[in-house]
């Protein structure tokens, strides 16, 4: 367990007294919970520039809105905060990251330990003009889950590749925090093409490196220059692309690293043909899926030559329902808490949905959601 009152900075303190912050920066005072009043001694923690809040509700910063406790939630200030604490902590002390919370479905028991959660100091977006690159055709591992998205990708590739101002190419550098809505929107206001695919893309850039997103026949491994990573044992590090070795859905990267930046190489294009595509990207998603909801994105992985919400629907899982978790009645491959549903529901109903697709079509379908606590 974790000392909650050990080596607080003054800018720490504050995110951990009453009223500090609201929302998912909100901190609890001593005794507050029973989280908290469980805290012992084993793990004191390091002292730090950013915030750290205890017995902290998941499900205030998790799409599906549900999940448990964090036992500590450390926000850090900037690398240098991070590498600091990683350096400083126990070493026998567990640390989960946690990105946007997209992607992942947190157990209703909680995460013990710390989850670190990056916020502003790690959103920032550089640009830098570079040499001419060639274009960038889509990946060949990456599939498609809807029938239209060959069309978008054909699109998408104008915008990249055949626009007449595409004569030159630019660097972004981008913090592993930062959403790829809001790195795609950047890079359209400069007229660099390439990401456009993200737009629609639910989470951070560090989260969608280490799956390697992808949407439209395009995956982020076809952009990816590099990316700096923070290692266990508190060094950083500065690894290729290519180092690698990306595939569908995995990044490959380091056991427990964690993305601080990375860069990308795109495009210049012509601006009024990148807004085309991301208007087509955003149009598609809201057109093919639940935005709306209480979501953590697509369910499972797409078997190979295969689309995982055919089989889903095939197997006559569309609207099936433990509870107030639901199986999307617009687009198969997603879960949904309709309102009060449970981590646990939405766990079994995924369950279900793979032992009732296994029985229809032998195919036994991959969580592509990462299920995370207790």
């Amino acid at each position: 367990m974790i000392n909650r009152s050990a080596h607080l900075s003054a800018d720490a303190a504050a995110g951990v007294t009453a009223g500090a912050a609201s929302g998912a920066m909100a901190g609890v005072t001593a005794g507050a919970t029973t989280g908290a009043a469980d805290i012992t001694q084993s793990f004191p923690l390091p002292t730090v520039r950013g915030r750290y809040a205890f017995a902290f509700d998941l499900s205030k910063v998790t799409w599906f809105k549900v999940g448990g406790m964090a036992e500590v939630l450390f926000r850090p200030k900037d690398a240098e905060d991070l590498v600091s604490f990683i350096k400083d902590k126990d070493p026998m002390m567990p640390v989960t990251m946690l990105g946007a919370g997209s992607n992942v479905l947190v157990r209703d028991g909680g995460i013990k330990g710390v989850v670190i959660k990056l916020g502003a100091g790690f959103a920032d977006i550089l640009f830098h003009y570079t040499p001419p690159l060639a274009a960038v055709k889509p990946s060949e591992s990456a599939t498609s889950a809807e029938s239209a998205e060959s069309e978008l990708a054909t699109t998408a590739s104008a915008s990249a590749a055949e626009s007449p101002s595409a004569t030159a190419a630019a660097e972004v550098i981008v913090g592993g925090a930062c959403l790829d809505r809001t790195l795609v929107l950047a890079c359209a206001e400069k007229g660099l093409s390439g990401l456009e695919f993200l737009v629609g893309v639910p989470g951070t850039i560090g989260g969608a490196i280490a799956m390697n997103a992808g949407a439209y026949g395009f995956e982020i491994k076809d952009f990816l220059n590099w990316v700096e990573i923070v290692n266990t044992d508190g060094s950083m590090t500065r690894l290729s692309a290519a180092s690698l070795s990306m595939g569908y859905r995995k990044g490959n990267l380091p056991k427990g690293a964690i993305i601080v930046r990375a860069s990308f190489a795109l495009q210049n294009g012509d601006p009024a043909v990148i807004h085309t595509a991301v208007t087509a990207y955003l149009q598609q998603r809201e057109d093919t899926q639940p935005v709306r909801g209480r979501t953590g994105g697509s369910t499972f992985k797409n078997p190979t030559g295969m689309t995982a919400w055919k089989l889903i629907d095939q197997a006559g899982c569309r609207g099936l329902s433990i509870n107030d978790a639901y199986v999307s009645e617009k687009h198969c491959n997603f879960l949904l808490n309709r309102d009060a549903a449970k981590a646990a529901d939405l766990e079994q109903l995924g369950e279900r949905v793979r032992q009732a697709v296994k029985e229809a079509s032998g195919v036994d379908l991959e969580w592509e959601i990462i299920r995370l606590g207790e």
